[in-house]
Formats: C-alpha cells, structure tokens, sequence
C-alpha cells in the first residue's frame, strides 16, 4: 500500500468477478476513497473481498490492502462500534 493515500479523492469500486454465480455487487462510484472502502468492508460480502478493486487516482487497493486502508490510524470515517 503507498504510503499517502488521499481519502478524499474519487473511487471506483469494481466487484469481484465470478463466472458461476451471478454477483449482487456491480461497479460503483463514490465521492471518496474512504466511503468505497467503508461500503467494501461493512456492506459487502465478505468472502468476495479478495477479488474487489478500488481504483482511484491510478492507484489500485484489491483485498488485502482495501482491510489495510480500512484498519489504518488514517482512515477519516467513524467505524461501527465492536460489542463485547
């Protein structure tokens, strides 16, 4: 993952291709980088996490690395609170 990432600038989200079931998901736009991450990680399917693209200001973030842009201490937006 590139150091700086501008959570500010504009996204695409791409879904995770799959040729044997017919995906719920389909390309999207957002505003932010930060709001496509937010959708990927707490509205999307889980298990198609690993093959979804965010594509902004030509730098791409596939799976691994949309968790890390999620998880990291910059991250702008409130995450949902975890209960114990």
């Amino acid at each position: 993952m590139p150091a700086a990432v501008n959570y500010s600038a504009p996204a695409d989200l791409y879904p995770a291709r799959n040729r044997f079931r017919k995906s719920p998901l389909r390309y999207m736009r957002f505003d932010t980088i930060a709001e496509a991450v937010r959708y990927a990680m707490e509205e999307s399917p889980r298990d198609q996490l690993g093959g979804m693209l965010i594509e902004s200001e030509e730098q791409r973030f596939q799976g691994a690395a949309i968790d890390a842009l999620y998880n990291s201490t910059d991250y702008p937006l409130p995450r949902p609170a975890v209960s114990a």
